[in-house]
C-alpha cells in the first residue's frame, strides 16, 4: 500500500507517519521511486502499536523507541514483551526520597506481596513502576493517618486479581502477538476510566444500601 492508504487504514495523518519514520519508530517503506515507497501489513500492526504507546499511552516518544526495540528482541518470550509494553505507561507520582513513611510503606507492600505469593512482583520489587507507585500511595495514607495495613490492602489486591483475568482475556481475543501487544497496551490505558467510574459507582450503591433512606415495613 502507499502512504495515503496506511494513513487511511490505520487513522493515523500521514503527517505522522512521515514523523513516526524519522525518529525510527516506523521501518521505512520499500522504495520504488524517489519520491515513493510501499508499506505492508507489518507496518500497519507497526503503526498501530506506536498509535497505542504515543497517543493513548502518552509515552514519550524516546521511551516509545525503547520500548519498541526491546519489543524486537528475539530473546524476550511473550510475557516479557507484554510487560515491556505495560511498564513503559506513565504509572503517576513516586516518592521523591526516602523517609521514615516510605520505609514503612515498602514493608507494608512486600508483606503483602508475601500473603498474596505474588512471586512476579516480589522478584522484580523496586525496577516495576506499580510497585514504586504503590509504596508511594501507601507512604501517603501512612502519612496523613488512613488505614493502609495488608489486612486493609488485600481486597483491593484480590479484586486486582480478578481483573486481571478479564484484561487477558480481552487482550487473547486477539490472534497475532503484535496485536495483543497492542490491545496491552491500549486497554491498559483506555479501561482504567472505566474501572474509577464503576467503583464511584459501585460506591454510590452501597452507600445507598447502607445509609439510605428506607421505606416503612423495611
Amino acid at each position: 500500500m502507499r502512504l495515503a492508504e496506511l494513513s487511511r487504514r490505520s487513522g493515523v495523518p500521514t503527517a505522522t507517519i512521515k514523523y513516526y519514520l524519522r525518529e525510527g519508530l516506523v521501518p521505512p517503506g520499500h522504495r520504488v521511486t524517489a519520491t515513493q515507497a510501499e508499506y505492508h501489513d507489518t507496518h500497519l500492526r507497526r503503526l498501530r502499536l506506536v498509535r497505542a504507546l504515543v497517543q493513548v499511552g502518552r509515552v514519550p516518544i524516546a521511551s516509545a523507541r525503547e520500548v519498541l526495540t526491546a519489543l524486537e528482541d528475539d530473546s524476550l518470550d511473550h510475557n516479557s514483551r507484554l510487560g515491556t509494553a505495560v511498564w513503559a505507561l506513565p504509572h503517576g507520582p513516586e516518592a521523591t526520597g526516602p523517609d521514615t513513611s516510605e520505609e514503612e510503606a515498602r514493608r507494608t507492600v512486600d508483606a503483602l506481596l508475601e500473603r498474596l505469593d505474588w512471586r512476579g512482583a516480589r522478584e522484580y520489587g523496586a525496577e516495576s513502576p506499580a510497585y514504586r507507585m504503590l509504596v508511594t500511595a501507601v507512604s501517603t495514607l501512612t502519612r496523613l493517618g488512613y488505614p493502609c495495613g495488608v489486612a486493609d490492602l488485600a481486597p483491593y489486591a484480590r479484586a486486582g486479581a480478578q481483573l486481571a483475568v478479564a484484561d487477558l482475556d480481552l487482550i487473547e481475543r486477539y490472534e497475532s502477538p503484535d496485536e495483543q501487544l497492542e490491545a496491552a497496551v491500549a486497554l491498559t490505558v483506555l479501561y482504567e476510566p472505566v474501572l474509577l467510574s464503576l467503583r464511584r459507582m459501585s460506591q454510590a450503591e452501597e452507600s445507598g444500601r447502607r445509609y439510605g433512606q428506607r421505606a416503612p415495613g423495611e
